[in-house]
This record gives C-alpha cells, sequence and structure tokens, in this order.
C-alpha cells in the first residue's frame, strides 16, 4: 500500500510539474514575443538604420522611442523597462548615455551575437537584484538582417511568481524553478538549492524528513521545475490502514485455518485416497476402492471410479482379446472362402478338358496340383503373404489350365517390373484374372484378351496392378450397383457372382486399413473391355 501510495503520488506531482513548467515557458514565451515586436517595430528599425548608416539620431526622435516602449510595456504587467543600445553599445534610450558593458557583462553581449536575434536569459540584475534582464541583438530586417544594436528586457521578479504558490508551502511543500544556471527563478525554499536539482535525485532529506523530489525541464528556455512533497504527508493515515489490514489478516487466517481443518477431514482425506488408489494402478492394475466417504459427492465419485475399474478390466481382458481374434477369424474365413470357389471353378475346366482332351490327362493333374498347393496356405501368418511374381506366376498356370476350356478364343499378357520384391496377400489378383475370363473372354463372341499389369511407382513407395479384359464390359447401372455393394461390404448380385471381386475388395480394406487408397477401382465401357485395379503400399 506504500509503495502503491507513492507512486501514484508521484504521478500526479509529476503531472503538476509539467502544468508549473509549461505556465513557465508561457510567460517566457510572452516576454520573448513582446521583446521581438519592439526589435522589428518600424519606427525602431528605422532609428537603428540610420545610426549604423551614419545619421544620427536626433533628441525629439530619442524621445518619441519612450512611446513605442510603453505601447509594447503594456501588454505585460511583468516588464519592467526596455533599454535599447547601439551596436557600438552606446544607448539609445533611455537618454542618460550608459553603455552596453557597464550594464551586462561582454559574455551575454558575444551570446547574444550568436543566438542571431533569439532572447538570451542572463538572470538576476546586478544594478536591481529585485529584476531580472533578457537581451536580444535587434537584426536590420532592411540590411541582411545585419546586427543594429541590442535590446535589454528588465523583467519584474514577481512575473514568474505563480498564482498558486499560496498551495505550495501547505505541509512544508517546497517549489523551485532554476534557470539553465541552476540560479533560482523563482522558490519558496530557502536552503541550499544545489542539493535538490542534482540529477537523478529523487528524494532528498530537509530537516530530517523525507521528500519527494520531481523535476521537469523546459524543452523551450532549459529550465528546471521541481516540486518537492515529505512523504509523510502522502503516508498520511497509513498506520490506521495497516492496523485494519493487519487485524483483518489475522482474523482471516483464523478462520481459514479453522475451516480448512474440518474440510480437510471431510473432503481431502477421501480424495487423498481416491488418488494413492489410482497412483498405485500405474503399476499393479487398477483396484476398486473403499466407498467410504462423508459427502455425497465423493461416495458418488468413489462408485464411478469403481464401475470405470470394473469396465476397464473387462475390456482388457475379455473385450480386446476377442476383437484380435474376430479380426482373425474374419480373414482365415476370407481366405478360406476364395478356396472352393476356385476349386468349383477350376474342377469344371478340368471337366471339358477330360472331355475333349483325355490325352492330355497327365498335364492337368500336374498343373491342377501346383494350383491346390499354392492355394492352400500353411498354419503360419506369414505364408499368407507372398512376392508379386510368385502371385503372377500363380496367375499364368492358372490361364494355361483355363486355355484347355476356352482353346484359341484366350490368349492373355502378363507385365511386370523385373526388381520388384513387394509382398502381397496370397490370391488377390488370380480372383480378378478368373472374372476377367469368366464374365469377359466367355461372354464375348471370338477371341478375347486378359492383361495382368503391374507399375512399380517408385517415388510415392506404391503398386499399381490392374487387370483388363476386352470383354462385353459392364452396363452403368450395374456397375453402380457392384461399386455400392463394394461400398457397404455386400455381395454384388447371387449365385456367387461377384463374390470374388467383393471377397478381394474387402481383404485389401482389412489388410491395408491404415492406407486411405485401399480397395478395388473399378472401370468399364460397354463392348469395350473392363479393368480392375487396386494399389499396394510398400
Amino acid at each position: 500500500m506504500s509503495s502503491l501510495l507513492k507512486s501514484n503520488a508521484e504521478i500526479q506531482i509529476q503531472e503538476t510539474t509539467i502544468q508549473v513548467s509549461e505556465r513557465v515557458d508561457t510567460l517566457y514565451r510572452q516576454i520573448d514575443i513582446i521583446s521581438r515586436q519592439v526589435i522589428t517595430d518600424s519606427y525602431v528599425q528605422q532609428l537603428l538604420l540610420d545610426e549604423v548608416e551614419g545619421k544620427t539620431a536626433s533628441f525629439d526622435q530619442r524621445q518619441a522611442l519612450m512611446q513605442v516602449v510603453n505601447r509594447y510595456q503594456a501588454y505585460s504587467d511583468g516588464i519592467h523597462s526596455f533599454e535599447l543600445y547601439l551596436r557600438d553599445y552606446k544607448r539609445i534610450f533611455p537618454l542618460n548615455g550608459m553603455v552596453l558593458p557597464s550594464r551586462v557583462d561582454e559574455k551575454w553581449i558575444e551570446q547574444a551575437k550568436d543566438a542571431k536575434g533569439k532572447l538570451v536569459w542572463i538572470g538576476r540584475d546586478p544594478k536591481d537584484p529585485n529584476l531580472y534582464l533578457g537581451i536580444r541583438q535587434v537584426s536590420l530586417i532592411d540590411r541582411w538582417f545585419s546586427n543594429g544594436g541590442y535590446l535589454l528586457t528588465r523583467i519584474d521578479e514577481n512575473y514568474f511568481r505563480l498564482k498558486d504558490e499560496s498551495k505550495t508551502g501547505k505541509d512544508n511543500e517546497y517549489m523551485v524553478i532554476v534557470d539553465q544556471k541552476n540560479s533560482p527563478v523563482f522558490s519558496n525554499y530557502y536552503g541550499d538549492i544545489e542539493e535538490i536539482v542534482m540529477e537523478n535525485q529523487k528524494n532528498v532529506n530537509i530537516n530530517e524528513a523525507n521528500y519527494i523530489v520531481v523535476k521537469k525541464k523546459s524543452a523551450l528556455t532549459g529550465w528546471t521545475a521541481v516540486i518537492l512533497t515529505p512523504v509523510n504527508t502522502l503516508m498520511n493515515g497509513l498506520s490506521v490502514l495497516r492496523a485494519a489490514i493487519i487485524f483483518s489478516g489475522i482474523a482471516g487466517f483464523s478462520i481459514f485455518f479453522f475451516f480448512s481443518f474440518i474440510l480437510s477431514i471431510m473432503i481431502t482425506r477421501p480424495i487423498l485416497n481416491l488418488i494413492r488408489t489410482m497412483q498405485i494402478a500405474k503399476l499393479g492394475g487398477l483396484k476398486p476402492i473403499a466407498e467410504s466417504a462423508s459427502t455425497v459427492e465423493l461416495v458418488e465419485l468413489n462408485k464411478t471410479y469403481n464401475q470405470l475399474v470394473e469396465n476397464t478390466n473387462h475390456l482388457m481382458e475379455v473385450v480386446y482379446e476377442k476383437e484380435l481374434c474376430l479380426r482373425q477369424a474374419e480373414l482365415k474365413a476370407l481366405q478360406a472362402q476364395i478356396n472352393p470357389h476356385f476349386l468349383y471353378n477350376t474342377l469344371e475346366a478340368l471337366y471339358w478338358s477330360l472331355e475333349e482332351k483325355g490325352e492330355e490327362l497327365a498335364e492337368v493333374v500336374v498343373a491342377m496340383s501346383d494350383l491346390f498347393r499354392y492355394t492352400i496356405s500353411g498354419p503360419k501368418v506369414e505364408q499368407e503373404w507372398v512376392l508379386v511374381k510368385e502371385e503372377l506366376e500363380h496367375v499364368e498356370r492358372y490361364l494355361q489350365v483355363m486355355k484347355m476350356r476356352f482353346g484359341d478364343r484366350l490368349t492373355w499378357y502378363v507385365s511386370s517390373p523385373s526388381d520388384c520384391n513387394v509382398k502381397i496377400p496370397k490370391l488377390l489378383i488370380q480372383p480378378l484374372v478368373e472374372n476377367a475370363i469368366l464374365h469377359g473372354v466367355g461372354n464375348k463372341n471370338g477371341q478375347g484378351t486378359v492383361s495382368v499389369i503391374v507399375e512399380d511407382f517408385k517415388l510415392h513407395s506404391r503398386l499399381v496392378i490392374k487387370v483388363i479384359d476386352d470383354g462385353p464390359g459392364i452396363e452403368v447401372d450395374a456397375l453402380y450397383s457392384i461399386m455400392q455393394s463394394l461400398k457397404f461390404g455386400r455381395v454384388a448380385s447371387i449365385k456367387e457372382k461377384g463374390m470374388a471381386i467383393a471377397n478381394v475388395h474387402k481383404r485389401l480394406k482389412l489388410y491395408y486399413k491404415d492406407d486411405e487408397g485401399s480397395g478395388l477401382s473399378i472401370e468399364s465401357k460397354v463392348n469395350q473391355g473392363t479393368c480392375v485395379t487396386f494399389e499396394i503400399p510398400y
């Protein structure tokens, strides 16, 4: 509170000091304006110009200066009188023949020359301590602003005595205004001013009392306004406030301590028990907590925590393992679904071959043996993944078997990169080739071609596999129905037609569930053919 009051007081005093400095600047500016009007008066300019050109002013002309000077002097009650000197330092007004060096030191005359017509503040008049002096050079406008003489302004001491002086001095508050030489212009403090106006002096001791010193230096005059305020005045009444705060603090602490003790028994202990139980759960698993508490809220919290423990343990021990088993079983079921479907179609091809070409039975049996050996997976999961080239070799064997049924009507084209060592799930490409033969080449009059193209996009770390046929294609409505069936996981049509596409699509989604581009893409044009495409990330 003491620091806050002191800080606020310093801000207010600083504002007051700024106002004092601005008022002094206004008074100084008034003297500057009136004295400038005197030296720029046409009569004064002409008289001094005649003197420079060798025409000595007559007594009447010099006497007439009194009317000119008095006219300007009437504008301010602070100007005591004006004295006008020629450039050879002889006084032309008033009429007593005094020279300028006898009135002021020559250093002030030199400063007035350097100031080029600006007002130079001298300080107290050595002839009269109750007056201040200011000097400025008279520049002749019609003679290229050359030196025509000097105007000495005598200013009343009370001119800079501010009207609210009565407010200062109250409660031993002081105000001091010093010029650029640290000489006092106004002061109601009669001690050593030099100590007060020292740079960076924010506090000073006067008569064993501590005072706050606030200063403001004028950019116009170079004068400094200083206000000294006793600290004890600012802190008046703080002792009563301090006692009230201390008493309130003691009473508040006592009440707080009492209720904290009660609340710690009613609330804190059950909460700490719950926290300790949760911390133990990090080490030895989740354990329930005894539902003993003094408040309804904590009892409900304990019940909720125990239910959470029970449900979490159940999920950890049952649900999670069950989900893993279901996922593995689903993959196994989809893999097994391919086998009877494939064997059914292959045996049908073998039937037609044996009926027409009984002499090739040995070759058919060998091919079928390789097909069955590849199709039936071993018990290990890693045996379900094969290299792309192994899958393509299986496709080639299948095409050779189907060649026995379709004869010259079936031709094929298989293309893949020679350095492709990517592994894919078994039996992804062959079901698509089977669909292309049965529904593409089989439904076409004349020769048909099935193309299997594997493209390796190493820049994107992906394989693109396409199965293309030049069969009759798929109608727009039928294609839309197939795509919707794939989207919602249903078989496209009855009598197992479309089963292979749905199976491969779902297996891709399961194997590559983290890949947004997984699944089949089908493009088809009527009487032009069908292209089934899927992507495999490395």
